[in-house]
């Protein structure tokens, strides 16, 4: 066999890096533009995603956590704090959106979905910290209207 060409194995595994990586990206992007799109409708600037620590805060008020959160992501209590994030933020998100205890469970084992439906679904809205919707507009929509 002519060494000059080789037996083909390596254009095989180019390509599927290629079709690794164009994936990988494709899911980023995705990703990106469901995150942005979920922090503009919590009324948040959807930039926010894209800067690492500041996202991480604008985040934390989204879901009515503490910015003292970020102190979780400190290496020695961070094995136990991303834990305590993944679970305690993606219920609390769930929450504030109201919806109940299976979607966070979606938004922690299927997130590339179920931050989709919260991102592309109209009816779906901010609810504000803790679900309660108590947001400016809704107090403005309330004046005139019975209390009970």
């Amino acid at each position: 066999m002519d060494s000059a060409y080789g037996n083909g194995l390596g254009s095989i595994f180019a390509l599927l890096g290629f079709g690794f990586i164009f994936t990988g990206l494709a899911v980023s992007v995705f990703s990106l533009i469901c995150h942005w799109m979920v922090y503009e409708k919590a009324g948040q600037p959807g930039w926010a995603v894209i800067v690492p620590i500041y996202g991480f805060i604008v985040f934390c008020r989204i879901i009515g956590k503490p910015w003292t959160w970020i102190l979780l992501l400190i290496p020695p209590v961070c094995i136990v704090g991303i834990f305590i994030i993944w679970i305690g933020g993606s219920l609390a998100l769930a929450r504030n959106f109201g919806k109940d205890t299976l979607f966070a469970l979606g938004l922690m084992f299927l997130p590339f979905i179920f931050y989709a439906i919260l991102a592309f679904d109209k009816s779906i809205r901010y609810k504000g910290p803790n679900g309660d919707d108590n947001t400016l507009d809704n107090q403005i929509e309330s004046i005139g209207k019975p209390a009970f």
